[in-house]
């Protein structure tokens, strides 16, 4: 399974945010984690051996919602040979929908990282954490950390640190001789020195630049060498590109990897976020204009505009819940469509004044992002942290555009 796409991310968020809002009364809901490594016969017998230890559970309806999720689960993997490659995950069980009803709700997902541990838990609400944190962003950034006495050189994954090579320095440390002997045992300090940066830097190559997916590097350390290094420019002039800063941390092993991921959490989370500033800039830029240049926004417009391929970007809220919904009257038949927070909302006839059935829903984001790939917009994803962001979201309702040309 090939990484998620930012489109694929905001339907899998959606998911668990409605995973998240189910509660059952007492354990009743069923969270199921599979690894790709385990057979799909050892957990079905797991399964069933839950299953009769459940016929112990005291309460005649939490026993009966137990085993009915169980069995579900069981049906679903009978004929499954083995997991997919990254697993499976299982969400089901009986949410409450008044005092005394409940409703069976099933999800079955495949996660977009590999599940690592088998987990089976039975409880009010469903177990999300795990399957959350494999949908934080996980851009590579190189990690570097130098002084004279050594460097480690790592990468940063996500939010995991996986260290690369630890490079003890043989330059000798400064000695208190003086006249010419001085002078010829700076310059042997000098050349291992060099000979050590050039090291570092070979074996920072050798493992960032395969690394298609790497998108910046931080260099730390405890003194003036990290400076040193980062100016003699001694990486490969591609990754020499890609540093972003150089940044103060008290030690060059595998914790200093961390307190330099640490130093760094606040420049990685302004890179992506100047990005979406710039964009909402930009699209400020064009509404200041008096014709209102080439800016769009409002569902209809922007519609209308991505159809006939005029949207150069289409810039969506991450954090926009719409759907919309073809409604007809079941009076007078009467159709239309209408924009709700979602499918619960009820909308009256314009005619007859009659609450209207809900024909067909369909996701907005999901729906403007396909006509966007239709006709080769690039959609650009903004998130909620910034106050452009915000503005976004509460004064355009969340959807907005630059136009490739004028539309009237």
């Amino acid at each position: 399974m090939t990484e998620l796409t930012e489109l694929q991310k905001y339907e899998f968020r959606r998911s668990l945010e409605e995973v998240r809002k189910i509660s059952g009364r007492g354990t009743e809901l069923i969270s199921l984690y599979i690894p790709p490594s385990r057979q799909v016969s050892d957990v079905a017998a797991y399964l069933r051996n839950e299953y009769s230890q459940s016929s112990n559970i005291k309460s005649a309806s939490t026993r009966k919602n137990v085993q009915s999720a169980i069995s579900s689960i069981l049906a679903r993997l009978k004929g499954l040979r083995m997991p997919p490659e990254h697993g499976l995950v299982f969400f089901v069980g009986h949410r409450s929908t008044s005092a005394d009803q409940t409703q069976m709700v099933q999800y079955v997902l495949e996660p977009p990282d590999p599940v690592l541990t088998f987990i089976y838990r039975c409880d009010s609400g469903f177990f999300t954490e795990p399957i959350e944190q494999m949908l934080e962003h996980k851009d590579s950034y190189g990690l570097i950390v130098i002084d004279r006495g050594e460097a480690t050189i790592g990468l940063l994954h996500g939010k995991r640190i996986e260290p690369i090579k630890n490079v003890p320095s043989l330059v000798p440390s400064k000695h208190g001789r003086g006249g010419q002997s001085a002078r010829r045992f700076e310059r042997l300090i000098e050349i291992a020195a060099h000979e050590f940066y050039k090291k570092v830097a070979d074996i920072a190559n050798d493992s960032f630049l395969q690394n298609k997916d790497l998108k910046g590097i931080l260099v730390g350390g405890p003194g003036p060498t990290k400076e040193y290094f980062v100016k003699s420019e001694y990486l490969h002039y591609e990754l020499q590109n890609k540093i972003i800063d150089t940044f103060d941390v008290g030690y060059t092993d595998e914790y200093g990897l961390r307190e330099l991921v640490e130093k760094a959490r606040e420049a990685l989370r302004d890179i992506d976020l100047m990005r979406e500033k710039d964009l909402m800039q930009r699209l400020f830029e064009e509404i200041r204009k008096p014709d209102g240049g080439l800016s769009i926004y409002g569902e209809e417009q922007v519609r209308d505009a991505l159809m006939i391929g005029a949207v150069g970007k289409l810039l969506l809220s991450e954090d926009m819940r719409k759907v919309k919904l073809d409604l007809k009257c079941p009076s007078c038949g009467f159709k239309k469509e209408g924009l709700a927070k979602d499918s619960t909302e009820e909308f009256k006839c314009d005619k007859c004044q009659a609450i209207m059935d809900v024909e067909l829903v369909h996701d907005l984001v999901g729906d403007l992002h396909k006509i966007a790939e239709d006709n080769n917009t690039k959609v650009e994803f903004i998130s909620g942290e910034s106050d452009e962001g915000e503005l976004l979201k509460k004064a355009f309702g969340g959807i907005a555009g630059i136009l490739r040309f004028r539309v009237n």
